[in-house]
């Protein structure tokens, strides 16, 4: 059974760190490149933060250098995000992506960065 299962989300006060991981099965994870979305109340889904298949050149939004990173243990069939200096605004529900030559997604996990 093809899955992508995050976890990591929760409530955190602003400039607090979380991580998100994103483990996979069912499917060649090593083949694949994995990304993070992110999705606000009342706005579009958006690309947070990419890495391709074999690990190497990582891209991110403007909102979120400097403070997220994203990472992948191929051997674990896991993604990870780490977010630190968390702001109000990274309140979203966060997405895990598989790309390759479909496209497959995660249930999502709720970030809520409040005082």
């Amino acid at each position: 059974q093809v899955q992508l299962v995050e976890s990591g989300g929760g409530l955190v006060q602003p400039g607090g760190s979380l991580r998100l991981s994103c483990a996979a099965s069912g499917f060649t994870f090593s083949s694949y490149a994995m990304s993070w979305y992110r999705q606000a109340p009342g706005k579009e889904r958006e690309l947070v933060a990419s890495i391709p298949s074999g690990g190497g050149t990582t891209n991110y939004a403007d909102a979120v250098k400097g403070r997220f990173t994203i990472s992948r243990d191929n051997a674990k069939k896991t993604v990870y995000l780490q977010m630190n200096s968390l702001k109000s605004e990274d309140t979203a529900v966060y997405y895990c992506n598989a790309k390759s030559w479909r496209e497959l997604w995660g249930q999502g996990t709720l970030v809520t960065v409040s005082s």
